[in-house]
């Protein structure tokens, strides 16, 4: 994929409009607590003093800790293991014991123990005043009757599990036990009772436990003795069945087996040798003489001495032959005395071969023997090899339940040693003192919770009012909402009865303390309400450069915005400049300013219109400003009041204040309840929406606007009134009071 980098002329720009929107959002949030800023401090004072209120009635409470640590070096009694194993120290094993210190048995234990049934701070109603308004409250909606003990203890032990904290200290094998009490020393008491009776329970739990382990070793040994018996009865029996005898060294016929195979080898090699020694004296035979190295092999004194005589002799028949020939008489005694000694040599020569041939078939008949009992021996070694598969299964069968016998009875051994002196793997390591401060409420806590927690709130109470707040209260928000100028922002007066411009009701005017609302701008020239009717003249002087401005129409979109009141001082304004103004009470439906300032009229409009009366007769004349007022008239029987605005003699009509006035400035109806002042466009040149400050929402406003745009094509602009300028300020510090009274006063302002 092309990757296109940006150029540094856009990087820069996102940057600045990254920095323009954070700028703008911290701005607004400003904003909002500028604007909601004694809503705030309301609320954050509220959560305090209630914080304060609950800090001096709240009864203190003290916690105290004792500390316990899971011995990982467990002393083994004897250098013995122990029946039922070690307490695991891994993380859950930790855990295991925290939850065995919460549980209902140590907590029932210590509750008995110090008889905290008894104690009102656990079976009453709370310390401080919030207890025991908490218990009165609780008191009445509760029956009359006397708690029994089973409700007194679990009512205790409800409080009591609330009190207690039991928590690991990190990664290590200590245990924090905390308990919270209004009583120190009392704390301090529980505590290290929690602490015993987790130790004592531990211990009676092993003992009990060794003990039922005791028990059952001690069935299991009978009942092993009894197998390891059978099992060796069974042994015993099958090798007497099957003659199998063990000499400790073997089986007896292995060894017999082995002797035989010994003795047949000793016979073979016997019989080999005596078959050579007769095998060579049959070659020994077939000699006439048998030389010296067979006569030394024979080792026999008689052929040994019949040869050496032989020898001498044949010598001595040699010499005599020689000398006296073959024939003499001495050498024929000697060749007969050599043949006579050949003769003995041969017969001893057989005599030896049959004492050898003897001695061969001995060898022979005895190695048969031993061959016929070798035989035997491998047949009963064959079937003895075969009993020995089920002898060593039942021997294997003895051992195991020799082997579970004797541990069986060394656990047992060791249970019953146990038993008088059991040891846990727990201790304590640190015991609970008696707190020197309470540990609750914490005053900077509770102080700072509280003013966090109602900076929070406030805030979200701000929001929460801003996102609500649908009303107009700023001129930027006007031209925002209703595309349009805030030509001006009219404070707020206070309620008064208005007065007539009757000549009776000069003196009863000057006996009323309270200003004239209707004729302020004249009563009140310099002050704020003034300038900002003039600001609204300024506008429609500004207006009349574009286009023709004479004829103005003042309304609204519900009643009771001030319209009346801002038509008739924009009218005593302009004509107490000098112009001819004539003030026209067009709304028919409810014509206020008709009864406010011409109380005694009993014709006006409707009669001109109607051409009963004319316009001149009509006309109530200010003497101090020369203002000309147009009352309604009797309107309280018209239905179709728009008919009328809308005729043709009201056409007339206008044109003949036109040519008669400078200025003709018309009180119009509220556009929302009624439609009298759509009809009105043809004749009026600008139209003043008026908007009170604070109370006109801008969803109602929108919508008047957007059915009527023949009005909003002809709109000058919209007048904000009734506006606070307290809390304006908060809004747009330029409205604010602040200025008029430290800049504007110097121009003789007054507010």
């Amino acid at each position: 994929m092309l990757q296109v980098n940006k150029p540094t002329s856009e990087i820069n720009r996102d940057f600045a409009e990254a920095d323009a929107a954070l700028s703008q959002t911290l701005t607004s949030y400003l904003d909002i607590i500028r604007r909601q800023f004694p809503t705030m401090v309301a609320i954050v004072s509220a959560c305090v003093i209630l914080a304060l209120l609950y800090l001096f009635t709240a009864a203190p409470l003290f916690t105290s800790t004792a500390s316990m640590v899971i011995d990982t070096r467990k002393v083994q009694l004897f250098q013995q293991q122990s029946v039922l194993g070690d307490i695991g120290v891994d993380s859950a094993s930790v855990e295991t014991q925290i939850e065995i210190l919460k549980s209902e048995n140590i907590s029932l234990a210590v509750i008995r123990d110090l008889h905290l049934i008894e104690d009102p701070e656990f079976t009453g109603s709370g310390g401080g005043l919030v207890g025991a308004m908490l218990g009165s409250v609780t008191g009445l909606f509760s029956s009359s009757h006397t708690a029994s003990e089973y409700e007194m203890i679990r009512t205790a032990l409800g409080r009591f599990e609330r009190s207690r904290t039991i928590k690991r200290l990190g990664l290590t094998y200590v245990m924090e036990i905390g308990v919270t009490s209004r009583d120190p020393a009392k704390a301090a008491r529980i505590a290290n009772a929690i602490a015993d009776a987790y130790i004592v329970d531990q211990l009676e739990a092993k003992y009990q436990t060794t003990r039922r382990a005791s028990v059952w070793l001690q069935d299991r040994i009978k009942e092993l003795r009894t197998q390891a018996s059978g099992a060796q009865k069974a042994v015993v029996d099958f090798k007497a069945a099957n003659n199998i005898v063990d000499t400790g060294k073997g089986l007896m016929n292995q060894q017999q087996l082995a002797e035989v195979n010994t003795q047949l080898i000793m016979a073979h090699a016997a019989t080999a040798e005596a078959k050579a020694r007769f095998d060579r004296i049959k070659d020994i035979l077939k000699q006439d003489i048998p030389d010296a190295s067979v006569a030394d092999a024979l080792k026999n004194d008689t052929i040994v001495k019949l040869r050496g005589q032989y020898v001498d002799m044949a010598s001595k028949e040699s010499i005599w032959s020689s000398k006296y020939g073959s024939d003499h008489l001495a050498a024929v005694s000697l060749r007969t005395q050599m043949a006579e000694i050949k003769k003995n040599i041969t017969d001893e020569l057989k005599r030896i071969r049959e004492t050898y041939r003897s001695d061969y078939d001995i060898a022979m008949t005895r190695e048969e023997a031993i061959k016929t009992s070798f035989s035997t021996l491998v047949s009963e070694s064959q079937l003895t090899n075969q009993a020995q598969i089920q002898l060593r299964e039942l021997e294997s069968n003895a051992q195991s339940y020799q082997t579970m016998y004797d541990n069986f009875l060394q656990r047992y051994m060791e249970s019953v040693q146990q038993q008088s002196f059991p040891i846990t793997e727990a201790r304590v390591i640190s015991a609970a003192t008696t707190p020197l401060g309470k540990s609750y409420p914490k005053t900077l806590i509770v102080l700072a919770a509280a003013l966090m927690g109602g900076l929070i709130l406030s805030f979200g109470v701000a929001l929460a009012r801003e996102l609500t707040d649908n009303v107009f209260r700023t001129t930027g928000q006007v031209e925002e909402v209703m595309g349009t100028n805030c030509i001006a922002v009219v404070p707020a007066l206070g309620a008064t009865n208005a007065s007539s411009f009757l000549p009776g009701n000069l003196a009863k005017k000057l006996d009323n303390p309270q200003p004239d609302l209707l004729r302020y701008v004249v009563d009140n020239p310099l002050s704020r309400f003034s300038e900002a009717i003039r600001s609204l003249k300024v506008a429609v002087d500004l207006s009349s450069i574009v286009r023709e401005n004479r004829l103005l129409a003042v309304t609204s979109t519900l009643p009771n915005e001030g319209k009346s009141t801002l038509s008739a001082n924009l009218a005593q304004l302009i004509a107490h400049g000098g112009a001819r103004v004539v003030l026209v009470d067009a709304d028919l439906r409810n014509p206020s300013l008709s009864r406010d300032l011409a109380p005694d009229a009993r014709s006006g409009l409707i009669d001109v219109i109607a051409r009963k009366a004319e316009l001149e007769s009509v006309l109530t004349i200010d003497p101090e400003t020369k203002l000309a007022i147009l009352p309604a008239g009797e309107t309280s029987k018209l239905l179709h009041t728009n008919e009328i605005l809308a005729s043709r003699a009201m056409h007339a009509l206008v044109t003949q204040l036109r040519s008669k006035f400078d200025y003709v400035v018309f009180d119009m109806p509220p556009m929302a309840p009624v439609v009298d002042v759509r009809v009105t466009s043809s004749f009026v040149d600008s139209y003043v929406f008026v908007v009170e400050w604070g109370k006109s929402k801008t969803d109602v406003v929108q919508h008047t606007l957007r059915n009527a745009p023949q009005i909003q094509d002809k709109l000058l602009g919209v007048v904000l009134n009734k506006a606070d300028t307290k809390l304006l300020a908060r809004y747009e510090s330029y409205h604010g009071r602040y200025y008029y009274q430290k800049y504007y006063a110097r121009y003789g302002y007054v507010d």
